[in-house]
């Protein structure tokens, strides 16, 4: 079974063009899986075939991790990855049957996407005496100005940018989950931002072709960038707790408030379904309440 898993994550990687991230989980949880299996069948040595695996078998190991307190979503996970690999074997003719096939993953609770309030954006966006300064506000205008992911952010080099400084306008070329390719449009502030980075950059003396360059002149990784966002917070006051992804949602939530419509929205963030970008319209539905219970005078049932 190891073999199969093996050449599954290789179809992953070179055919499919999943991201590192999508490549890591699986492997994780069907190296997971592989293990739960062995000591099922009391065995000790890596000899497991793919055709000894059933669907009891397969039962126990999501009662097992709903015992161990994994997340619905983990769970679903966890069978959507085993289901990936049965999929593949039967099409590979490595099995014959596919125990997976009818059983159900976990039903999912609606997850509406954490978001910053808006005063609380603006204040992360403001100059400080960092010594950074530059690097970081033009980082924090395309995480939160763009709305892209950070993976996308750390990944931009200076031949993706597409910039008349004179005009203050201009694009990034990023690269998004599946080696999908989009062009998304820089604001203003974004152009004048990169151009004050730009000036700095060259005193790094870069190593490399990458925007965002550390002291080195290396690119910066996204771990960098997430330890950055959460000084920056703290020193700054505000929410300590903060992810680039939370930007990200921050942007598509404001830009859905300030009346774009989902289309648009959906071709800002490379979603592939205009369902995903559909949970912002429940983000934005959610604060609407909040603000007409908060303000609207007939909001509230009044008791004489």
């Amino acid at each position: 079974m190891i073999d199969v898993i093996t050449l599954f994550t290789a179809e992953l990687k070179q055919v499919r063009l999943a991201s590192a991230h999508t490549i890591s989980n699986y492997q994780r949880d069907l190296t997971c899986f592989h293990t739960f299996a062995l000591a099922w069948n009391r065995q000790t040595q890596n000899n497991l075939m793919i055709t000894h695996v059933h669907r009891e078998m397969i039962q126990d190991w999501l009662v097992d991790g709903h015992s161990q307190g994994l997340a619905p979503a983990t769970l679903a996970r966890r069978l959507s990855a085993l289901k990936s690999l049965f999929t593949f074997a039967l099409r590979q003719k490595l099995c014959t049957e596919n125990p997976v096939a009818g059983i159900r993953a976990p039903k999912l609770g609606k997850r509406l996407p954490k978001t910053l309030p808006q005063h609380q954006t603006q204040t992360l966006l403001k100059s400080t005496n960092r010594k950074f300064d530059a690097r970081e506000l033009a980082l924090l205008a395309l995480l939160y100005g763009c709305g892209l992911r950070v993976s996308e952010v750390v990944g931009v080099n200076l031949h993706d940018l597409s910039i008349n400084f004179r005009n203050q306008v201009g694009e990034v070329r990023v690269l998004g989950k599946g080696n999908k390719e989009r062009i998304v449009p820089l604001p203003e502030v974004a152009v004048a931002l990169i151009e004050n980075w730009l000036q700095e950059r060259s005193n790094l003396l870069p190593k490399e072709d990458a925007l965002f360059i550390n002291r080195f002149g290396k690119r910066l990784s996204v771990r960098s960038v997430q330890r950055m966002l959460k000084s920056r917070a703290l020193e700054t006051g505000t929410n300590a707790n903060i992810t680039p992804h939370q930007l990200r949602h921050s942007f598509a939530t404001d830009m859905l408030s300030g009346g774009a419509n989902l289309r648009t929205i959906q071709q800002l963030l490379g979603h592939a379904s205009l369902a995903t970008t559909e949970h912002y319209t429940h983000v934005s539905l959610t604060q609407l309440q909040h603000t007409y219970t908060q303000t609207h005078p007939r909001a509230k049932v009044k008791h004489d």
